[in-house]
């Protein structure tokens, strides 16, 4: 083979790719190019019959890049002309005595050592490569001699054929998929980007730069200046691409609404907005208000009916306007309307436990203060920034609460009060696309600053009979989408973007395309009253048009997620938080912990049945496929690769469809490993005190100052005691006793000791399962000992395995609020590790449901999995549902009400995905799940029930109903009902050969 070059001419980036200038900015532009001319050269490093490449250019940064790669680097003569760049290479390479050069763009992306290798071997002495549509010269190869002169740009592969065919050679084409992709276009942009998300491997550093050209709007600086180029953007379809791939960045599956009741307080109103027709004059009402018990009658309707939101509408300040109003007010001792107002929402609040969102319109920084009081959220539409529409023969014409400037304080009293607020714009009253931007701008600069501004809304103008603008042309749907998309873009992924669906009922999915991630409230009971003519869709009609667009329906309240999440996990008191705290502690009550509504009643420890709802995804049989991003996860899962935070909390997220692959899947994975059997242990707990020093906000069994409010009274059992219950175990059959107490103030890491001595002294052959990773750490503190030392002289009094407790949630997050005076994360992990390293094999529990969300329980699964991949010492892993009822934090209304049956039984799902092939044993807490949801639990991942547990204490102290002992007959008969075969083992997890366990007797699934 001929000695052959490569050629790569780079033009200055300053320049490059302009026709992407529409959606990148220059900085984006140039370093897509860099990363494009990487990948390139990565792919002819693996060329062996290339000689060399040679990149002609006059950039730094290409220069830097050509030095990594040992690539040779000759400055352009004449930046601006691709051809005599080629050339001046053609002259140097003929100096050297080059027989062959190929020339090559340094933005081919998707290009392969094969692909080049095919140029190569190709027979002839002039090789082209066309791009996608046959016009320009991709790639080139040729004698030095042969082309003169080069002609690539527009047309160029007609006129090399031609100069080919004029110089007396024949041209070969070579076809090629990989070297015809050009970039040159956001349509082929996106095209690049959907390739590179399935194989990155393709092209590492370019997939990297188009992660990052779609990512969050915080990863890209754009500009006021960038963003009002968007303005002359013909690609709506581009545009849209990239607002939904922000969104799926910030939202995933999840497109969300709220259930709500209209509560029209007033429609009065001293505004004469040119649209409306919520606003009457007294002579079209029967009263200028509801009444107290009309407003309570409507609120009362909505909650049988399902509603979490009270949205309370009302025109502004009308007494300022109607005498009547004013007399109305006076009449029953109120000041004014915004006084009614907080009297009616803290009223139905008491009454109805609705949370109560409040649109007011125009408040002072003390209006805005008294009524956070007795609402979960607020809101004003900006509606415009355009001062213009506010002057003659136009919109907000005699309308003086409509000032943008006016409005906009109040956006931003909101924000320095800490509440919760909605806003939005509404296209197609006459403003343009610049002040479009220029007011979601606004918007953002007082987000940035405050971080209050919880949803965007993007409404489209609609003409209504009699009213000014009846006859005003309505925004086409391109410009409603054109709106969205430009408001992802502006705020970026986390932002919650609505478009109210029943203003456009036939674009449902298009909207969902363009970058919403909410429909905002929905009535099952009331009408819009701002816009009656447009009935709300049914919630059934809503569910499957998300489901169309490939999005999942979920139900929140009307302050979203991320600002109840926020007051569930600060640790209070603090200054000022989101929500007052009579309105927190519903909100809490009424989520998961994703921050969404609850999909079930049920609760921890409870005597009562798990929800049909959720037992029928559990054993329900899929006719559908899990949805794209799920799935994925799940293949990943039963190769046994370590899932990623964002993969795990995908999977808690899992709902419907998808809750039914994650837990078919989970309980395969099991089978795998487990077959049909499922394991219990028959042991007796042993908890030697309930005084404790520590002031765990979840635990209701400790005892210290203020204990009297708690169940059962203080105590300490002797060592005799302990003995006497050690013996009384062995004679009833235990193989284990399980011994955890409080943290005593006069208990000693010798404590500890002495209590091992005494009982191997009594019952040699008892297992001791025994001390939590705090009283580890304890003992070894009070005794001044290194925890490799300590647990070397506990192994020696005779501790055999230790107890996975105190873990809680292993994110210093959530326990600097639950648990701050306890053990960090680290330092339980330090435990551990320390204990595995002496030879003790340990199990691992999560407790959840409580002020956590799903990111912190990410966090604990992978810093589980970390450890077990080093040390092999777990030898289980035990969810523990938070059980509310008595504890702490529940009692101040500071946490939630434990988990829903779904977060519950999903969570041993997840954890047997999370585990698999590093974590053998899933365990179901009977005692927090009862026996029904230990069942459904053994259908999802699970294969050990845990012990018989004589005398358990933690758990009854906490609430829970469930008894204290469940003996052998009942384990075994809950695991054959279960379908499952029961096998008794030893705390190690060998098996104990008894009579019980060679029935295989099968009783058919119930889980009712």
């Amino acid at each position: 083979m001929k000695k052959t070059i490569a050629i790569i001419p780079v033009k200055n980036l300053e320049n490059a790719k302009q026709r992407l200038s529409p959606v990148l900015n220059k900085s984006l532009r140039a370093d897509l190019c860099l990363a494009m001319l990487e990948d390139m050269l990565r792919c002819l490093k693996q060329v062996p019959e290339l000689s060399s490449t040679l990149i002609i250019g006059n950039d730094p940064r290409v220069a830097a890049l050509a030095r990594r790669y040992h690539v040779e680097v000759i400055e352009e003569k004449n930046e601006s002309d691709l051809n005599s760049a080629v050339t001046q290479a053609r002259s140097i390479v003929k100096n050297r005595g080059i027989e062959q050069m190929l020339y090559l763009p340094g933005d081919i992306p998707l290009i392969t050592p094969r692909a080049v290798q095919q140029l190569l071997n190709a027979s002839g002495s002039l090789i082209l490569a066309p791009c996608e549509d046959n016009t320009g010269t991709n790639a080139l190869r040729c004698e030095p001699k042969q082309i003169t002169p080069f002609c690539f740009g527009e047309n160029s592969f007609a006129l090399h054929q031609q100069q080919a065919k004029i110089q007396g050679n024949k041209a070969t084409v070579v076809h090629s998929k990989v070297i015809a992709f050009d970039v040159d276009t956001p349509e082929a942009l996106t095209k690049l980007k959907s390739q590179l998300a399935h194989a990155p491997t393709l092209a590492p550093c370019t997939a990297k730069v188009t992660a990052q050209i779609f990512a969050p709007i915080k990863n890209i600086p754009l500009s006021n200046k960038e963003i009002h180029s968007f303005i002359e953007n013909s690609d709506l379809n581009t545009l849209m691409l990239r607002a939904a791939t922000l969104r799926d960045k910030g939202h995933g599956q999840s497109v969300s609404f709220s259930k709500k009741v209209f509560i029209p307080l007033t429609q009065l109103c001293r505004d004469v907005c040119h649209y409306c027709t919520f606003a009457q004059t007294p002579s079209h009402l029967d009263q200028p208000f509801l009444e107290i018990d009309q407003v309570l009658k409507i609120a009362q309707e909505g909650a049988k009916a399902g509603c979490k939101e009270a949205l309370f509408t009302l025109g502004d300040q009308p007494e300022a306007r109607y005498s009547i109003a004013k007399k109305w007010l006076s009449e029953r001792g109120y000041a004014s309307t915004l006084d009614y107002l907080e009297h009616a929402a803290n009223a139905v609040f008491d009454t109805t436990g609705l949370l109560p969102h409040l649109n007011p319109g125009l408040m002072t920084q003390k209006d805005l203060s008294r009524l956070k009081k007795v609402s979960a959220s607020m809101g004003i539409m900006l509606e415009s920034s355009a001062m213009r529409l506010c002057e003659k023969n136009m919109p907000h014409y005699g309308s003086p609460d409509k000032d943008p400037e006016k409005r906009l304080k109040t956006i931003r009293l909101a924000g320095e009060l800490k509440i919760p607020f909605t806003t939005g714009i509404l296209i197609g009253i006459g403003e343009t696309r610049s002040e479009r931007i220029d007011s979601l701008l606004k918007i953002r600069t007082l987000h940035q600053k405050f971080g209050h501004i919880q949803e965007i809304i993007i409404q489209n103008f609609r003409a209504k009979p009699n009213t000014k603008m009846a006859q005003h042309a309505e925004p086409n749907l391109n410009e409603l989408l054109w709106t969205i998309s430009i408001a992802r873009i502006i705020f970026g992924s986390n932002m919650n973007i609505q478009a109210p669906p029943n203003l456009s009922p036939d674009a449902l999915i298009r909207l969902i395309d363009a970058g919403i991630n909410d429909w905002g409230g929905v009535s099952p009971l009331t009408p819009d009253h701002v816009n009656p003519e447009a009935p709300w869709p049914h919630l059934a009609q809503l569910k499957a048009e998300t489901k169309k667009a490939g999005k999942q329906l979920v139900e929140r309240l009307s302050i979203y997620p991320r600002y109840i999440l926020n007051d569930l996990v600060s640790p209070p008191p603090i200054p000022i938080r989101w929500m007052e705290k009579s309105i927190a502690q519903k909100a809490f009550a009424l989520i998961e912990g994703h921050g969404f509504v609850r999909s079930d009643e049920w609760n921890a420890g409870k005597t009562i049945h798990p929800p049909q709802s959720t037992l029928k995804h559990i054993r329900a049989v899929p006719t559908q496929h899990p949805s794209k991003r799920l799935e994925s996860i799940l293949i990943k899962a039963k190769k046994g690769q370590a899932l990623t935070q964002v993969e795990i909390v995908t999977l808690l997220e899992a709902k419907d469809n998808d809750l039914t692959h994650v837990c078919l899947t989970a309980d395969s994975l099991c089978k795998q490993a487990c077959g049909e059997t499922v394991t219990y242990v028959i042991n007796r707990n042993i908890n030697y005190t309930n005084i404790c020093t520590y002031k765990c906000q979840f635990c209701a069994f400790s005892k210290g100052k203020g204990s009297e409010n708690l169940r059962g009274a203080p105590y300490t059992l002797n060592t005799e005691e302990i003995v006497a219950k050690v013996l009384d175990a062995q004679s009833k059959g235990a193989t284990e006793v399980c011994l955890q107490g409080g943290i005593h103030p006069l208990y000693t890491g010798q404590t500890y000791i002495d209590i091992c001595t005494a009982i191997k002294d009594a019952a040699p052959n008892m297992h001791i399962h025994a001390f939590s990773p705090l009283e580890i750490w304890q003992g070894a503190r009070t005794l001044s000992m290194p925890l490799d030392a300590y647990l070397k002289k506990l192994k020696e009094a005779g501790l055999d395995t230790l107890p996975g407790t105190a873990a809680e949630i292993l994110d210093d997050e959530v326990r600097n609020t639950l648990c701050p005076d306890k053990i960090t994360s680290a330092q339980w992990l330090q435990v551990m590790e320390s204990a595995h390293r002496q030879g003790f094999k340990t199990t691992a529990t999560i407790m959840f449901g409580h002020i956590e969300n799903y990111q912190h329980i990410a966090n604990h699964l992978v810093a589980i999995r970390s450890l077990q991949d080093r040390t092999q010492g777990f030898t289980e892993f035990v969810p523990l549902p938070f059980v509310h009822s008595y504890a702490p934090i529940y009692q101040k209304g500071h946490s939630r009400t434990g988990p829903s049956f779904r977060e519950a039984i999903l969570l041993h799902a997840v954890a047997r995905l999370a585990f698999h092939t590093s974590i053998h044993n899933i365990q179901a807490s009977w005692t927090k799940l009862g026996h029904q949801g230990a069942k459904a639990a053994l259908m999802s991942g699970a294969n050990d029930l845990g012990g018989t547990l004589m005398n358990e204490s933690i758990t009854r102290a906490a609430g829970a109903s469930h008894g204290q002992e469940t003996d052998q007959r009942a384990l075994v008969s809950l695991i054959k009902e279960a379908h499952k075969r029961p096998q008794q083992r030893t705390t190690r997890y060998d098996h104990v050969n008894t009579s019980t366990n060679t029935q295989d007797e099968r009783i058919p699934i119930t889980l009712i």
